[in-house]
């Protein structure tokens, strides 16, 4: 019998998915993100089993990463018959990801910030009505 050794998202992966998924990101947009950081590259296959997530789960959060142009994908050929696996891998630094996240943030930020200033002025000129 083969010996399967399995990595699960370990305290410092599930961290890190709670901080994206806090940003706006969904759940398993984050537990992928926080999973591939560590790794070159890994298959479909095994992002289901190791990050706990559905192979819909896995496609629709890939679709998703790829409009952010974020990660590389290629087909491998698996031994015998079947469908190749897909091989994922972060196309930009995890810090990249980061420093875009910040970005949107800051631009929300901003964006509040200028509605309520005109919220404000929108108050000022306004009559009170009794």
């Amino acid at each position: 019998m083969k010996s399967l050794t399995i990595r699960q998202l370990d305290e410092k992966d599930e961290e890190i998915a709670d901080a994206l998924i806090s940003l706006g990101m969904s759940r398993n947009v984050a537990r992928i993100l926080s999973y591939l950081q560590n790794k070159n590259e890994i298959t479909s296959v095994e992002l289901e089993r190791e990050a706990g997530l559905r192979q819909p789960e896995v496609s629709i959060a890939m679709k998703e990463l790829e409009k952010r142009d974020w990660i590389n994908e290629r087909e491998e050929k698996k031994p015998g018959k079947g469908r190749p696996h897909k091989v994922y891998s972060l196309r930009v630094g995890f810090n990249k990801i980061i420093a875009e996240l910040e970005k949107q943030q800051k631009k929300a930020v901003d964006e509040m910030q200028a509605s309520i200033k005109r919220l404000r002025a929108l108050e000022n000129v306004t009559p009170v009505r009794a």
